[in-house]
């Protein structure tokens, strides 16, 4: 099993209409974590997905296979493409990590967890729905609630506030720094350090 690949879904929508809002923060570092494969995205034959294959982690003889994932559907619409890549790629649900925005935590906090429910995420609803489990990884990435009377749905898909820009690169980083650790040194580990 120890060849057995992960699954990294960075939840997001496609598009440069999207690119800066606080709903793609999953695109954002799963980017960060394909730099640090040294590759780029590239187009699945599936045609649904954009993905990068390799390895992650501290050079060694364990060291796991990684496919890294920007599904091109809208968010509601991610599940399909995360369960086609799963299957392709024989990934069993317990080794699917989701990156997302979390409305119920603050601002350049993270939470690392496994399974749950889909708590209004339509990304995660999808991906339940699609994989027959919620017994997925997820890491959330804290966006705080909307200010005044700012709806919800209309905050997620907005850019992040000028003061939130100059610290999103390193929560980028953290973030990508938390998947590494939950896969090379398990979940409590990662909670331990990251959860804070």
């Amino acid at each position: 099993m120890s060849d057995a690949a992960w699954l990294v879904v960075g939840l997001g929508n496609p598009g440069p209409t999207y690119a800066q809002t606080r709903h793609n923060i999953g695109y954002l570092v799963v980017e960060e974590l394909a730099q640090r494969m040294g590759s780029g995205f590239r187009a699945h034959k599936s045609g649904r997905a954009d993905v990068v294959e390799g390895r992650l982690g501290p050079p060694g003889p364990d060291v796991p296979r990684v496919v890294l994932m920007k599904a091109r559907t809208y968010m509601n619409e991610s599940g399909g493409p995360v369960s086609t890549l799963a299957k392709f790629y024989k990934v069993p649900a317990e080794r699917v990590i989701a990156i997302h925005d979390e409305l119920d935590i603050g601002f350049g906090t993270l939470r690392v967890k496994l399974g749950g429910g889909d708590n209004g995420h339509n990304g995660l609803k999808s991906m339940r729905s699609s994989l027959g489990t919620g017994d997925f990884y997820r890491l959330r990435a804290g966006i705080g609630r909307p200010p005044g009377r700012q709806a919800p749905a209309d905050f997620v898909l907005s850019p992040y506030s000028s003061a939130e820009r100059k610290e999103l690169p390193l929560q980028v980083v953290l973030a990508a720094d938390a998947v590494e650790s939950l896969i090379s040194e398990g979940l409590e580990r990662t909670q331990s350090r990251f959860n804070s």
